[in-house]
């Protein structure tokens, strides 16, 4: 299958990480969301309901993220992923959570995790 959905760039403040300041302050998490899917329907008649509407996928992934306080990015990074495969029509779903401003005293870009699961 080669169509997916591509939701890029979700900024969220979490409240997640290992220390306890982090959970406390917040910080900002974003969110790169794959879906794997035939959109062949969905383009045919025009209708949304036989895709994923990119809104309330947008909305669920930021509810995660503003939710419950998490340690591990890795566990967010399933959960969000659990928000993606809700969806019926989706085939397989990658989850990258980016965390820019995690707690390491050195310059660095970036620190992501990635995940993706096909439906069984």
């Amino acid at each position: 299958m080669s169509d997916e959905i591509r939701l890029t760039g979700l900024a969220v403040t979490g409240y997640h990480g290992v220390y306890e300041h982090e959970k406390r302050a917040g910080q900002p998490f974003v969110v790169d969301c794959t879906l794997g899917l035939d959109t062949s329907e969905a383009a045919a008649s025009d209708d949304v309901t036989r895709t994923v509407h990119y809104g309330e996928l947008a909305e669920g992934l930021a509810a995660v993220v503003a939710g419950e306080p998490l340690d591990l990015i890795e566990t967010l990074a399933h959960r969000l992923l659990d928000v993606a495969l809700a969806y019926p029509i989706v085939q397989w779903a990658e989850i990258v959570v980016h965390k820019p401003q995690a707690p390491i005293p050195l310059q660095f870009a970036d620190v992501s995790v990635r995940v993706r699961r096909e439906r069984p």
